[in-house]
């Protein structure tokens, strides 16, 4: 297959599709696991009851009947009230119990051992009994987190943006979509529009599914969200063969569509760490702001290294310009294959 002479929106120069083979093969190396068995983070909640006492949850990513061998060090002088509660819940295995420490644990350092063994990351809330929080993320290199007192609103915002950045610049499969688009879309503004619905969809779906006024079924959203990919990557490989599609026409109309099935993936992700309960607007506000800035940081990327590339004195074969949607189509059809697997077998 030889791509045609252009055809306004159907194609890109061979630069860029190496540049995307380059970003995905980068993407896959990060997650290697791509297994979202082991690509997932842990996650501690404490909760203040007063008297020096805190409710803990503790969810560890399982495989099967099996957890991760991911334990929380507690400072010197805590002790455990009762029996702990466990069970195996949605591949995660979700532990509960109360604990109690003369003076609280403010200003006192929680450590995690073993976070290097399978788990990514560790998302920390604490629930003050003022209703205000503390959300941060201990990452493999400084599994360490200090419990501060309540310092205001802008704590909130400051965590909640961050946490927003993160996610999408950890969001594998809402990246590559992006950069499917970019492949397809040509011009500054045409690029500035499709972005645009891209953020106002998902913002959408997002509010609506993190207050609860709609609610779908996750692991179903997150295959419908794979094939997404599938569907943009065979759009560019259309384009390349001279029958540029509804992408290329009109790639704002897709990118909202798909944009509001994205935005329940990042609902889903921030139901996880959970809104402080005096601070909701702002956390949720705060949230989405960190997501576009991270999906603004990323397509600056993309583009950069795409310019970077043309002023290389190279010459391009013909068929380079099918590497960049075929990576990207193989690497989502997994997704949709394994998601699909992962629901059913729940499901059994």
């Amino acid at each position: 297959m030889r791509p045609s002479s252009a055809t306004p929106g159907s194609c890109r120069p061979k630069p860029f599709a190496c540049a995307c083979w380059l970003i995905v093969a980068w993407l896959a190396c990060l997650g290697t696991a791509v297994q979202a068995d082991v690509f997932r983070p842990a996650y501690l909640e404490l909760r203040e009851e007063g008297a020096d006492r805190y409710s803990v949850l503790w969810k560890v990513p399982a495989q099967g009947d099996r957890k991760l061998d991911v334990q929380i060090a507690f400072p010197e002088g805590t002790e455990t009230l009762g029996d702990a509660q466990a069970l195996f819940n949605d591949g995660a295995y979700v532990e509960r119990w109360r604990i109690r420490r003369e003076g609280g644990l403010v200003g006192e350092t929680l450590r995690v051992e073993g976070i290097a063994a399978g788990v990514t990351d560790v998302i920390v809330r604490v629930e003050r009994e003022d209703g205000t929080s503390q959300v941060e993320r201990m990452l493999p290199d400084d599994p360490q987190f200090t419990i501060i007192a309540a310092s205001g609103i802008g704590e909130v915002a400051w965590s909640y943006f961050v946490l927003g950045v993160e996610h999408i610049l950890a969001g594998f499969d809402h990246l590559l979509f992006v950069l499917a688009l970019l492949l397809i879309v040509r011009g500054g503004k045409r690029i500035f529009l499709t972005i645009t619905a891209f953020t106002l969809a998902h913002s959408i779906t997002l509010v609506s599914a993190t207050l609860g006024w709609m609610r779908v079924p996750g692991p179903p959203v997150e295959a419908i969200i794979a094939l997404s990919i599938v569907f943009v990557a065979a759009e560019v490989v259309h384009g390349l063969q001279g029958r540029p599609g509804l992408t290329a026409r009109a790639p704002w109309v897709v990118a909202f569509a798909f944009g509001l099935l994205h935005g329940f993936g990042f609902a889903g992700a921030l139901a996880e760490v959970g809104l402080p309960q005096k601070a909701i607007p702002v956390a949720l506000l705060m949230f989405n702001v960190g997501v576009e800035v991270g999906q603004l940081i990323f397509v600056a990327f993309a583009l950069s290294l795409k310019f970077a590339l043309v002023r290389l004195p190279l010459r391009w074969p013909a068929w380079a310009s099918y590497v960049g949607p075929y990576s990207i189509g193989v690497l989502a059809m997994f997704w949709v294959i394994e998601r699909v697997d992962s629901f059913w077998q729940q499901a059994g």
